[in-house]
């Protein structure tokens, strides 16, 4: 029993290898994946930095407060985490989903033929696609991380902690788990790549309206916020933000409240905070980061129940099912059909 366990895992480990060689030994897919959340992030540093920045100042303004050299500073440490937490939540989808065209292609091109006739057990197939799409996101989240921590330290703007730290790992960790589990649903019902191409292409575009990534989703109409509330990934970028911006709010409610003495800190920070979205509100309530956790573990375990009854569809053979059909139909039409020497017979009668 001992010897069949390991065989097992000797198996999916094989196979699991074997899925992150093809993926990374296609360098033009693999360069492509890592620049998608760069892309989205030299957009927002050169174009929409100034356009944020400027929001915010206009409501310093607008309250009476002219801002001085830390004031502004702090702001920008806001913006910029507001920001880069929603790309990090944005980049674990759409990594996740452009890693899924390694089960799409092996369906297409026929390998999964290979792997049917092979004693290797469904479950261990379906099981390392799983896993490599949750190491190939994760590896590529992690690097966007690095890169956005290089990014607040080369502005100053990097106070952080080591609790911070860790928290935002652990939050990127469980945020993989949530859309590696979404995205290979998904596409597991996806035959072809020309099919995987167009929903990457609107599915990528949309999405990060959906989470909240762009925008803060109490500027989107009132039943696009309730469609947002049923989607994993608005509490994922919801539990990103706090886990970057906690000690960014913090310290400029500090600097506003004890430096600046300002009559109207509390109001300042609650309007800088509203304006960002930083807290999620769904049907007039507001839900609260434990209850953000709670929902999200909700949300993945109810893809894993899906992933577990649909998984068959990662390793489905393309071709099969219709060559079977018409087998059964030859098969059967050759039943019904009368014996040509029963005619011969009938004629001689005759």
């Amino acid at each position: 029993m001992q010897s069949k366990a390991q065989s097992a895992m000797t198996v999916f480990g094989q196979l699991t290898r074997r899925h992150l060689l093809v993926f990374f030994k296609n360098k033009i897919r693999l360069f492509y994946t890592l620049l998608v959340p760069v892309i989205i992030f030299a957009v927002y540093v050169f174009f929409l930095r100034g356009l944020e920045l400027s929001t915010v100042e206009n409501t310093l303004y607008r309250m009476g407060i002219t801002p001085d050299e830390q004031l502004t500073r702090s702001i920008g440490t806001l913006v910029d985490s507001w920001m880069l937490a929603g790309i990090a939540a944005l980049s674990s989808i759409t990594v996740s989903l452009q890693t899924n065209t390694v089960f799409v292609e092996d369906k297409q091109n026929g390998v999964n033929r290979d792997f049917a006739s092979s004693p290797i057990r469904r479950s261990a197939l379906i099981g390392s696609y799983i896993v490599f799409n949750f190491f190939v996101t994760l590896l590529v989240c992690v690097v966007y991380l690095a890169i956005c921590f290089i990014y607040l330290a080369a502005m100053g703007e990097y106070i952080l902690d080591a609790a911070d730290f860790f928290t935002v790992l652990g939050v990127t960790l469980y945020t993989t788990i949530s859309s590696t589990l979404m995205t290979v649903l998904l596409c597991s019902f996806i035959k072809t790549e020309g099919t995987m191409a167009s929903l990457v292409a609107v599915f990528s575009t949309a999405v990060g309206f959906l989470i909240g990534a762009y925008m803060p989703l109490g500027m989107l109409p009132d039943w696009v916020q309730t469609v947002c509330a049923f989607i994993p990934g608005t509490y994922a970028c919801a539990l990103l933000r706090y886990s970057f911006m906690a000690t960014p709010i913090a310290e400029l409610e500090r600097y506003v409240v004890e430096v600046l003495a300002l009559s109207n800190g509390a109001e300042l920070i609650a309007e800088v905070t509203s304006s960002f979205g930083y807290d999620l509100v769904f049907f007039s309530h507001t839900v609260q980061p434990p209850y953000q956790m709670l929902a999200l573990t909700v949300f993945n375990a109810i893809f894993l129940v899906l992933n577990i009854f649909s998984g068959k569809k990662l390793a489905d053979v393309l071709g099969v099912g219709k060559k079977v059909k018409k087998k059964r139909a030859a098969a059967a039409a050759q039943k019904d059909a009368p014996a040509p020497h029963a005619d011969a017979h009938e004629e001689r009668r005759e």
